[in-house]
């Protein structure tokens, strides 16, 4: 064997290692249906890295008049649309050659399968994305399951209903990360009567047709599945790039739980989808300083002794892991056991803590890259 092909894998590997440094990164919020959380969720992560230092800005969000979204844009920089001129009319679309110019670190782009108005630099707003992604800036962008085109057929059979806006699989393939924002159907429903979703005239005609109960458990299996195969799939390719052997991953899910009410729903959520999948899974509580037993509020224990009580019942194997952050302790659990699938609630902590001791998510996301991640809103939002 020559020298030279002796060294060609090695230069494989570090020519691999530069570009994944380099290359702007991309995050791809997913969600079964509309109104399950996806642009709040973005657009408090997008809070969160401004608040620590990180030059965001707003390509492109969709309130449709919700005022949970429309406060969450908050004080967030939005780069104006362009103006397009169209059957005598005047339309908006996203402006990629005005954030190419201002150049952010990351830009929030919202409504992934958006098809632009004729005039328009690109046919589909994904392409903006890759654009964006070309020209060095990291974009977080949200879609709904029912949009990917390989789901077209099956979302179909479920909904009746024909998707004609789509994003083609091979874009999900280029995501860094991807998080699955996840509600419960009658969560999801409630959200809808209430008229968080649509305006009054169309719920009752959502509720019998798309928003029908079963047609809403489909989606979310999907996008359960969708999220895990795409983290599979990126596990793969490490394992490939990195000259490991390929090894079949039993499933594993992780729920994160702390004292807080809202752990059992995120404990329930985790039993289902154990379930579904045939894992085995864990209920992991980090103890942190502020939480120990000569610190932790009666009231607080109390909940917290419920939480493990209900996760037990469920059939979770409840860990207790000792910490100075939360982030710490969940992430290397998730290595040492090998997590596939981990459910966080969503954050009800200030933005001045999270700032002062960082994002728990962000950390996940960063260092765990094998593990398909679901987020669950802590209340009624959009």
């Amino acid at each position: 064997m020559s020298r030279e092909t002796e060294a060609r894998p090695n230069a494989e590997l570090l020519l691999a290692k530069l570009e994944e440094e380099q290359h702007a990164r991309l995050r791809v919020y997913i969600g079964a249906a509309p109104g399950v959380g996806k642009t709040y969720q973005m657009l408090e992560d997008a809070h969160l890295l401004s608040k620590q230092g990180y030059d965001v800005a707003v390509g492109f969000v969709e309130t449709y008049g919700r005022a949970d979204t429309e406060a969450k844009i908050g004080e967030l920089e939005i780069i104006p649309r362009k103006k397009i001129p169209y059957r005598n009319v005047v339309l908006e679309e996203m402006d990629v050659d005005a954030i190419i110019a201002r150049k952010p670190e990351i830009c929030i782009v919202d409504e992934l399968a958006h098809t632009n108005v004729p005039g328009s630099k690109n046919k589909k707003r994904y392409e903006d994305v890759l654009d964006l992604l070309d020209a060095g800036i990291n974009v977080f962008t949200a879609v709904n399951i029912q949009h990917l085109e390989t789901l077209n057929d099956a979302v179909a059979r479920s909904s009746g209903v024909r998707v004609r806006e789509t994003v083609p699989d091979s874009f999900l393939k280029r995501a860094d990360e991807v998080v699955n924002v996840d509600v419960t159907v009658d969560e999801l429903r409630t959200r809808l009567k209430q008229g968080k979703i649509y305006k009054p005239e169309k719920i009752e005609q959502a509720l019998t047709n798309f928003f029908r109960k079963g047609n809403l458990s489909t989606l979310r299996e999907l996008a359960l599945r969708a999220v895990a195969e795409e983290v599979g799939s990126k596990a793969a390719q490490y394992r490939t790039r990195e000259g490991l052997e390929p090894a079949p991953i039993p499933e594993k899910v992780m729920v994160c739980i702390s004292s807080n009410q809202t752990a059992k729903k995120l404990l329930r959520a985790g039993s289902r989808i154990a379930g579904r999948l045939g894992a085995v899974w864990y209920a992991v509580y980090v103890e942190t300083h502020q939480e120990n037993p000569s610190s932790i509020r009666p009231e607080n224990a109390r909940s917290l002794e419920e939480n493990f009580e209900l996760a037990e019942e469920l059939g979770a194997t409840v860990v207790r892991l000792k910490a100075k952050r939360p982030a710490d302790g969940l992430v290397e659990f998730a290595r040492r056991e090998g997590i596939t699938h981990v459910i966080f609630g969503q954050s009800t902590r200030s933005r001045w803590d999270i700032l002062l001791h960082g994002s728990i998510l962000n950390r996940f996301l960063a260092e765990v890259k094998d593990a398909a991640v679901q987020v669950i809103p802590a209340g009624e939002r959009k």
